[in-house]
C-alpha cells in the first residue's frame, strides 16, 4: 500500500472465483479534501486503472467525472474551515467502472445531488458563466447515480460505462 501524508491507495485484484473475467479489479484511494490531493488522486486513479485498456475518450470521461465529483466535495462538502478525508472505490464490472465516493462533509442540499444547470452558451465568451456545469456533466456522463447520507457520511455512487479489455498478462 502506497502512502504519503496526502494520499493513500490500494489496488487489488479480486481473487474470488467469478464466471465473468471482466470483474477482476478494484481500486481504493483515501486522500485529504484538498485541491492538490485531488490532483494527485486523479493521477493515481489513471495509473491504477492502467491494466484496463481504456481508450483516450474513456480516460477523459473517468478523469472529468471524478474531478468534478471530488472537487465538489472539497469546495462544498468541506466548505470553509472544514477538512477531512475522501474515500474512493472503483470496481471493474461487466458494465463499466462502478464508483463509490464517501466523505464526512456537509450533506447534499435537499438530500439529493443537484440537477445541474443548462446554460445559454450563445453569449460572448466574456459573458459565459464561470461555474455550474459540473453536475450537468456528471449526470450526462455517469449512469445509475445514487446518493445517501448515512449518519455523518455522504455516499455517492455511479457507473461509468467505459469500453475496455482487462489485460491478462
Amino acid at each position: 500500500m502506497h502512502r504519503d501524508n496526502q494520499l493513500g491507495s490500494l489496488y487489488s485484484k479480486n481473487t474470488e472465483t467469478d464466471t465473468n473475467p471482466r470483474q477482476y479489479s478494484e481500486l481504493r484511494l483515501f486522500f485529504q479534501s484538498e485541491p492538490l490531493a485531488v490532483r494527485r488522486a486523479l493521477e493515481s486513479i489513471l495509473s491504477g486503472l492502467g491494466h484496463l485498456d481504456l481508450n483516450q475518450d474513456d480516460c477523459g470521461t473517468v478523469e472529468l467525472v471524478l474531478a468534478e465529483v471530488m472537487n465538489n466535495i472539497v469546495e462544498h462538502a468541506y466548505a470553509g474551515e472544514r477538512s477531512g478525508v475522501i474515500e474512493l472505490h472503483i470496481s471493474g464490472t461487466s458494465r463499466g467502472l462502478f464508483c463509490t465516493v464517501i466523505d464526512d462533509g456537509l450533506p447534499m442540499p435537499d438530500g439529493n445531488p443537484p440537477m445541474g444547470k443548462q446554460h445559454d452558451l450563445s453569449c460572448s465568451r466574456e459573458d459565459l458563466p464561470e461555474g455550474g456545469f459540473g453536475w450537468m456533466l456528471i449526470r450526462e456522463l455517469a449512469d445509475e447515480l445514487g446518493y445517501e447520507r448515512d449518519g455523518d457520511k455522504n455516499k455517492l455512487t455511479f457507473l461509468l460505462n467505459v469500453e475496455r479489455t482487462i489485460l491478462t498478462s
